[in-house]
């Protein structure tokens, strides 16, 4: 783990899209949603920042936190586990100012006190919707540089078709970048361009102080989102520049979009893109057995964690901890999160279950590639 300190302090927006998944988000919240066998969502953009030397990162979160701060603990596994910064969780109503806020505006404005306490010189803000293993001293190294007052990380990326069709994203706003000789001109906010576009990622860097002065003017004013209300109207009055990221990016918008991405992992092209670089991924450690085959057992195409236990047959499926499947029992194209369990004779094609999920025996339960069927947490079907 890297232990150089960078001079910046993040801060994590993890209830940001929790509208667009809203089975997953029931009694969570979109950090701490299951990703890849055995990680969260929040693992990928906190291990980033952790392994670039940031070392006080705060949280925001806004509602359905009890999950995510039983996964986060007091950050040791991530190695932020010390008297001074490390990770600062921020529930609602923690403190006077801290409440339930709608957009970036308002959750930083309730922790101004605390920013203005903190000695870094820049502030690093990203959602946690995304699976990346991001760069962010380059993205620091960039901002530096440039002497830009922010910048912002964007891919070149044709829009996900669930955030133009979706019907209730709300106040999640998503956007677009006209850029000019490495500056932002234009931002698009919900754009419903085809084709390849410069797709933000939401993840910014500026100065700590600028930030402060931006928030209290905004505040006072009444305003709410960061991008659309301090950012977009600024455009010509800050310079705003754009960071190009060009390595693996899984975003999470939809159902369907959490199982496609999942299934990617199949491909060991993409686990070396996501996981590979020399900076590992941090999670929660559960001890457990390594997964067991049992004889007479089949598996091919498969990412299994550990505790798994395989009798029945297995392929292009994602396993999570704990995943039970029973003698005779049939899994194909699936992801089982933690402790699901597919007794004797079941049958499933197309499905994803949550947290401790049972399907019965004998069962058959199928949904299809463009319509993978979910089964809640706690379920026995």
């Amino acid at each position: 783990m890297v232990n150089s300190n960078a001079n910046a302090l993040g801060i994590l927006f993890p209830n940001s899209y929790d509208s667009l998944v809203p089975d997953l988000v029931g009694e969570r919240l979109m950090a701490s949603i299951p990703f890849a066998s055995r990680y969260r969502l929040v693992d990928f953009i906190l291990s980033s920042m952790v392994n670039c030397g940031i070392d006080n990162i705060s949280v925001i979160v806004r509602k359905n936190y009890h999950s995510l701060m039983d996964h986060l603990g007091s950050g040791r596994e991530w190695d932020l586990t010390r008297k001074n910064g490390g990770l600062n969780l921020v529930p609602p109503f923690a403190e006077k100012t801290v409440k339930i806020y709608n957009g970036r505006v308002e959750a930083l404005a309730s922790i101004l006190d605390f920013l203005k306490e903190q000695k870094e010189q820049y502030v690093v803000m990203a959602d946690t919707n995304l699976a990346v293993n991001f760069d962010f001293k380059a993205l620091i190294n960039a901002h530096m540089e440039s002497g830009a007052d922010v910048t912002i990380a964007y891919q070149e990326a044709e829009l996900p078709k669930s955030f133009m069709e979706a019907q209730n994203i709300g106040t999640n706003f998503y956007y677009t970048l006209g850029i000019e000789d490495g500056r932002v001109a234009k931002m698009k906010i919900n754009a419903r361009d085809e084709g390849i576009q410069n797709f933000s990622m939401n993840i910014y860097i500026m100065d700590r102080e600028l930030l402060i002065d931006q928030i209290n003017t905004a505040f006072v004013r009444g305003y709410v989102y960061f991008e659309r209300d301090i950012l977009a109207p600024q455009l010509s009055k800050l310079d705003v520049r754009a960071y190009r990221y060009d390595g693996y990016v899984a975003r999470i918008s939809s159902m369907k979009s959490y199982f496609d991405e999942n299934m990617k992992m199949l491909d060991d092209a993409n686990v070396s893109a996501l996981f590979s670089g020399g900076n590992p991924i941090y999670t929660k450690i559960r001890d457990d057995h390594p997964a067991r085959y049992i004889n007479g057992s089949k598996a091919a195409n498969i990412m299994a964690a550990d505790g798994c236990v395989i009798e029945g047959e297995v392929e292009n499926s994602i396993l999570f901890r704990g995943v039970k499947i029973g003698k005779g029992a049939k899994v194909r194209n699936c992801v089982l999160m933690q402790d699901t369990v597919v007794e004797a004779g079941a049958e499933i094609e197309y499905v994803v279950t949550d947290k401790d999920v049972t399907i019965t025996a004998g069962k058959e339960l199928k949904g299809a590639d463009t319509f993978p069927v979910y089964v809640a947490k706690y379920q026995r079907v």
